[in-house]
């Protein structure tokens, strides 16, 4: 990894989420000193899985923090498509070694908490590194000379650059831009995770599987050495339905979850049903406009602060893993803070903007409504696996196959 020639900058980061512990990684490595600032009093996350594709995995390669990210986590045997009824293949892609020789790393499931676990650890490691818990910023500024974090207590942090890894409601962000207005897509996620054991022969296979039907969609996989099963199922609700808080961690009624997946697969039903008492979350699906500018002088946005994510390509995270990386470099570089700032924005807004357009399209593929559009839909998917399995795969090429690193 490329390390600062002769300047060591002062990195002050905001949010401790998988965005901020990785952009404080990256740039401990790259040679510059950091102060996280986490308003949670630990770290913790609500039970949830996701997705670690290639294109992060090369990231985390490259920080050395692949092995202690793999070792809780599941290599999927491929990324499947089926009909949310009948269970029926659209199409399958093959992963484990087959991601290694096509995209250059593996593709990994990971529980939250354990991606979180894993990487604070490592931030532990770094001597360059302070994390601070149950410290909220309420305010920020940036001069020509430094940038100035404002705490809940009254104590004001100086430093070179702020990075708001902030999530969905950046205080960084809304510095920036001022409060927004985030819109409501009319689809409700339900979360789960359920010990593989008590669903007997109807545990979802070691692969991720997109579960397809009228109005909604699920997602199935393994986690935890293939001992918890992860479940996400999407449903539109339509915009005027009662939507509540944009969080993902608001407990869910388990008769609704069932209603809204009555007469599918025993594999996304038997979770449903199995889910323990208190632990099946109602997640609203909001979206944003995308901002103008992510950076304004010494301050820049990261991950979902600057780019957030509907969850239907899996990247969220990895956005976030991506831009890390490229900021760290950035900052390395010989120019000033705010020229580092914009280069950065540059090399990665393309990039996430393709993503998030992807994510929105996917919602409307899952969710074909007449048995016509679903044919013409996944008709031509399930052709094409049968034919030339080689063209399904080469469809994530520009996705999975792209590598910040050797850029």
């Amino acid at each position: 990894m490329t390390r600062l020639a002769n300047s060591k900058r002062h990195v002050l980061i905001v949010g401790g989420g998988i965005g901020g512990l990785t952009a404080a990684l990256a740039c401990a490595k790259a040679g510059h000193s950091v102060s996280l600032f986490e308003r949670a009093r630990e770290f913790a996350e609500v039970g949830a899985g996701l997705q670690i594709p290639p294109n992060a995995m090369k990231v985390l390669r490259a920080l050395g923090a692949a092995g202690r990210v793999s070792r809780d986590a599941v290599r999927p045997s491929a990324l499947q498509m089926r009909d949310g009824r009948t269970g029926r293949f659209v199409f399958d892609v093959p992963l484990g070694a087959a991601s290694e020789r096509r995209w250059g790393a593996p593709y990994l499931h990971i529980h939250r908490a354990d991606y979180i676990g894993a990487l604070r650890d490592l931030v532990a490691e770094e001597p360059d590194v302070s994390v601070h818990l149950d410290r909220a910023v309420m305010g920020l500024a940036s001069s020509a000379g430094q940038a100035t974090l404002r705490l809940a207590d009254g104590t004001q942090v100086t430093g070179d650059v702020i990075i708001g890894a902030d999530g969905l409601h950046s205080v960084v962000r809304d510095w920036m831009h001022g409060g927004d207005e985030p819109r409501f897509t009319g689809n409700m996620a339900w979360r789960a995770t359920v010990l593989v054991s008590v669903l007997e022969e109807h545990a979802p296979e070691a692969a991720a599987c997109v579960w397809t039907g009228p109005m909604r969609h699920a997602v199935t996989y393994r986690l935890r050495g293939g001992t918890l099963a992860n479940l996400v199922g999407v449903v539109e609700v339509g915009r005027l339905a009662r939507k509540g808080p944009e969080s993902w961690t608001e407990a869910g009624d388990k008769a609704d979850a069932l209603a809204d997946f009555g007469g599918w697969h025993p594999t996304v039903t038997r979770i449903l049903e199995s889910v323990p008492d208190g632990a099946l979350y109602r997640w609203p699906l909001y979206d944003r406009k995308p901002l103008p500018f992510w950076s304004q002088g010494r301050v820049t946005l990261l991950g979902d602060a600057a780019h957030p994510m509907l969850p239907f390509m899996a990247q969220g995270a990895a956005m976030a893993t991506e831009d890390a990386w490229v900021l760290a470099q950035a900052l390395s570089g010989e120019g000033d803070v705010p020229d580092a700032l914009q280069a950065y924005e540059a090399k990665r807004r393309k990039r996430t903007a393709r993503v998030q357009k992807a994510s929105r399209a996917n919602s409307r593929t899952f969710h074909r409504v007449s048995g016509f559009s679903q044919l013409a839909t996944y008709g031509p998917m399930w052709l094409a696996g049968k034919v030339s399995p080689a063209l399904v795969r080469s469809r994530f090429d520009w996705l999975y196959g792209h590598s910040v690193v050797d850029r």
